[in-house]
């Protein structure tokens, strides 16, 4: 069944704001959440899960390889554990992974070392785009079988491996993703598997599997980081309580910083260090930015984030930020845009293979207004403008099934008061359903058209 699709016309600058506000729950830990909670033994709860796209269609996912789900309330779930090699699809059954790169790496993880499973996975237009060699040739060596119709692209054939066993792999360019799908592999593989984590990516996949069970180890060697998995042991049922993304909580940090006298607490806030880049690169600018109430549940660190209305200065930004700061960089340029100076990004280039290629979508947008940037492969600099001149600006955008891009825009127009129609904002389910409802919160205005 096709979604309703219909778009977002902004015409007015938010006026001053002093609130207190939760956001979505972390979309991460969510689609994570759902994934342990098919392979553990014994029935799992969740609460506060996050009823976005993303996570529905991991729902869908585990149900169609015949986990049950029940929901009690909004966001509270019991999932029943089929515990490892319990998970079973019919051959030729087709997985749809919706636009979800998260749920595609490790659901295809999760996938490649489940007994007897022949069948197709694919995803959206979007997803279909992104380029999955570096995971394929990484699940393949569990003796996993790939068939793209494709070349390294969506949809395909997945034969799962007969008698998957351990193996040593070197991950060099800092994905969690990737890290995770040969650590989900690895659950259900006979013998020791070996990741060498070269660069520091985010970590809650490890978290995870330490709280579930597992027999996880994690020793640093120098700057790189030894996980080592011991496969076909038995893993725990669990009960989480999922916390605001850091993610969806940043667009209305910025929202904040480029307004008029004003300040917002963010309340309950996952606040793990390898995903606070964006508020330690701006608290470093110059942001008025405070982590208050830090508390750590199941391992996860969570608090508040309080930030008031301020001058950034510009922002340099080099490769040591990127996997902390990776959801966020759109709203980042968009901060640079709208602050006087000349900021600069470096190291970016894998921003081009996200939902959309995001360096060239936000030099875009930010084209329709006027302010200039340039880039190439690997970087951005934005020439910011402090006081934009908005009149007689009247712009539309479609954000390419790009949560990211939506959000960004809707809060470049909430700052500025530029008229900004922006098509297809549904795709902002994919991560924040509840975007507009915090937008209207704060005091926003916007008007929804239908378009089907």
């Amino acid at each position: 069944m096709q979604k309703a699709q219909y778009s977002v016309v902004f015409k007015e600058k938010i006026k001053e704001f002093n609130k207190s506000i939760g956001v979505d729950s972390d979309k991460s830990l969510s689609i994570r959440s759902i994934l342990f909670g098919a392979i553990v033994e014994g029935v799992s709860e969740v609460k506060n899960l996050l009823e976005s796209d993303d996570v529905i269609s991991a729902i869908n996912f585990i149900k169609k390889l015949g986990v049950k789900l029940k929901k009690i309330k909004k966001g509270k779930y019991l999932i029943y554990g089929q515990g490892l090699g319990g998970l079973y699809a019919q051959k030729n059954t087709t997985l749809d992974f919706g636009n979800s790169g998260t749920l595609c790496r490790l659901g295809s993880g999760l996938l490649s070392t489940s007994p007897d499973l022949s069948l197709k996975i694919t995803g959206d237009k979007s997803l279909q785009k992104r380029n999955l060699k570096t995971l394929i040739h990484a699940l393949s060596k569990f003796g996993a079988f790939f068939y793209p119709e494709k070349k390294n692209h969506l949809p395909l054939k997945l034969i799962s491996s007969n008698i998957p066993t351990g193996i040593k792999y070197v991950e060099k360019k800092g994905s969690a993703q990737i890290i995770s799908a040969v650590a989900l592999a690895a659950l259900n593989s006979f013998g020791k598997t070996e990741i060498i984590q070269e660069k520091e990516s985010r970590n809650h996949t490890q978290i995870f599997l330490k709280n579930i069970g597992s027999k996880i180890n994690i020793k640093k060697k120098g700057f790189k980081n030894i996980i080592q998995i011991m496969g076909k042991k038995k893993l725990n049922n669990f009960k989480l309580e999922m916390p605001g993304d850091p993610s969806s909580a940043a667009f209305f940090t910025a929202l904040t910083i480029l307004n008029d006298k004003s300040s917002l607490t963010l309340k309950n806030i996952c606040l793990n260090p390898t995903r606070i880049g964006f508020y330690t690169l701006l608290k470093k600018h110059g942001a008025k930015i405070k982590i208050k109430n830090l508390k750590k549940k199941n391992n996860e660190i969570i608090g508040n984030i309080f930030v008031k209305s301020g001058i950034i200065k510009p922002i340099k930004c080099n490769s040591s930020y990127y996997s902390k700061t990776v959801d966020e960089f759109p709203i980042l340029f968009i901060i640079a845009a709208l602050n006087k100076g000349t900021s600069k990004f470096s190291g970016i280039k894998d921003l081009a293979n996200k939902e959309s290629n995001r360096i060239l979508e936000i030099k875009n947008l930010l084209k329709k207004i006027n302010i200039k940037c340039k880039s190439d492969k690997n970087s951005m600099t934005i020439y910011g403008i402090k006081n934009l001149n908005v009149l007689k600006k009247k712009i539309t955008i479609n954000p390419k099934l790009d949560h990211r891009i939506c959000q960004s825009a809707a809060i470049l127009a909430l700052a500025t008061g530029i008229n900004i129609t922006i098509k297809n904002f549904e795709t902002v389910n994919t991560s924040a359903p509840s975007f507009l409802k915090k937008i209207k919160q704060l005091g926003g205005k916007f008007e929804i058209k239908k378009t089907s």
